[in-house]
């Protein structure tokens, strides 16, 4: 048997103006062929669950594309049909093929399809036809529609957040497919669409509200026929039509069982839907707590998430601090300029640094101060556990470490880099334990990595193009009525 392979990920922020192009998606992933077996057969990455799974299962693994891009605005036409084009053109080249693997992430948005990732999806179920089984794995932040759901068989969504289960969803999803080519399993599956959009701030599956909502999930598998389910939180800063949360079920061909279990789900979430709304902590505030608490504490600023999309150059939470003059803290910012103008100052030496806010004006302006220049460093990092996204080489570009007088120390970098792994840190000779204060700008995705450091997490409401605030955010194409927006 040979199963084919294709990932195409990107999570797409539509408040966000600047466009994602196809360059980003060739700077930051774009593997064709056995480069992706070469590169991610050992990742903690779905892609790399799917290899694994199928060499348990002695099938062939074809892998034809692995493409991805870092969170940002829209994908551009050209971005898109250059990256079909190599699909279709993958899919030529493999031969005959008994299934297919995918992995897109649910929430992509392109300038000519606000649904990319059902597009893509059908065109690929299209092309195969309806008889070739086609199992696909998604991120829970995916904004799930019917057409994504009508082009496969089944779906698997990870089920922790950060998601640090990717790989085993590979394996569920590619395990799946092999019981299906060996005419054990005929998978079918249904999903189920409430009219509520569960807060960013309330989305840690390991605690309440969503920890009650897994458990009866998890209960359901064990009942006859059930072969996998999957809870989708939802991404709440893409303003498409099917933006919220969603559930879906897959069963051993009963889908009247499937559509039942997964309005069951939903009727769950629609009932406690008063308890995923987020409870939000102002900066001042969180910087108050942060400095009655044995540190380290990692505020989490959630208003420049990397991982959503965020320009990674807010100084909302930094200017507070340098307002204070303390307490000792630590921030990453993406500010090539500021960057550039450090290596020229030197190691040891002293310059005046208008430090990030440039990107746009959601983020807070530029932090203007002297600062010692106390490190230049390459970017470069590995991360050997499993951390969310799945990656396990990084990229910050030129990175600069320099302290100002207010007791903050930057540490700047030349490429948006996510705060998914502490190698960001410690690569730059930096001890999370010397700081009072961490700031990681993201919301749950940073905590697999800060959290064993941090004595506590605190989530702050910063302004900002992933604010948790959804009123913060002027919808268009959303549904009506969707909690909170209305009452339903």
């Amino acid at each position: 048997m040979r199963v084919g392979i294709i990932g195409l990920s990107h999570e797409s922020n539509t408040f966000i103006q600047s466009p994602t192009t196809f360059e980003e998606f060739r700077r930051n992933l774009l593997l064709v062929g056995e480069e992706v077996r070469q590169e991610y057969g050992d990742a903690h990455h779905e892609v790399g669950g799917f290899l694994q799974g199928l060499s348990e299962a002695n099938f062939e693994a074809v892998p034809i594309l692995l493409a991805g891009a870092m969170p940002s605005g829209r994908v551009t036409e050209d971005a898109l049909t250059k990256i079909m084009e190599i699909v279709h053109r993958g899919l030529d080249e493999a031969g005959e093929l008994d299934g297919l693997l995918l992995a897109p992430h649910g929430a992509a948005v392109s300038v000519p399809h606000p649904d990319m990732d059902g597009y893509w999806l059908e065109e690929v179920r299209n092309r195969v036809g309806g008889g070739l089984p086609i199992v696909c794995t998604i991120d829970p932040h995916a904004n799930l529609t019917q057409r994504m759901i009508d082009a496969c068989n089944a779906t698997v969504a990870y089920r922790s957040n950060p998601h640090l289960d990717q790989r085993d969803r590979g394996r569920e999803a590619a395990n799946l497919m092999a019981q299906t080519l060996r005419g054990e399993i005929h998978p079918v599956q249904s999903a189920s669409f409430p009219n509520v959009a569960m807060n960013i701030e309330r989305q840690l599956t390991s605690q309440p509200p969503c920890l009650p909502m897994y458990d009866i999930a998890d209960s359901m598998l064990t009942r006859d026929g059930v072969l996998s389910n999957s809870i989708v939180l939802g991404f709440p800063y893409a303003d498409v039509y099917e933006m919220g949360s969603s559930f879906v079920v897959v069963t051993d061909n009963q889908p009247k069982l499937a559509q039942e279990l997964a309005d069951e789900l939903a009727a769950y979430i629609v009932e406690h839907r008063a308890g995923f709304q987020a409870d939000l902590t102002d900066v001042e505030k969180a910087i108050d707590l942060a400095g009655k608490t044995n540190g380290p504490v990692c505020l989490l600023d959630m208003g420049d998430n990397v991982g959503g999309g965020s320009s990674a150059d807010g100084t909302f939470i930094a200017s507070a601090i340098h307002r204070r003059g303390g307490p000792k803290t630590l921030v990453c910012i993406n500010d090539p300029e500021s960057v550039a103008q450090a290596v020229n100052a030197g190691a040891g030496n002293r310059v005046t640094l208008a430090i990030g806010g440039k990107v746009d004006d959601m983020h807070g302006a530029p932090l203007t101060t002297e600062v010692a220049v106390s490190g230049i460093y390459d970017g470069h990092f590995t991360e050997p556990e499993a951390r969310h996204g799945g990656k396990t080489s990084y990229d910050m570009g030129p990175t600069a470490v320099v302290e100002s007088e207010t007791s903050l120390t930057f540490l700047l970098t030349s490429h948006r880099t996510p705060p998914f792994s502490l190698g960001q840190i410690t690569s730059c000779g930096l001890d999370p334990a010397d700081f009072q204060i961490l700031v990681a700008k993201g919301v749950h995705a940073p905590t697999a990595a800060y959290g064993p450091v941090s004595k506590r997490m605190l989530r702050v409401n910063t302004p900002g193009s992933t604010s948790a605030d959804m009123a913060h955010f002027k919808f268009e194409h959303r549904r009506t009525p969707l909690y909170p927006f209305e009452e339903i």
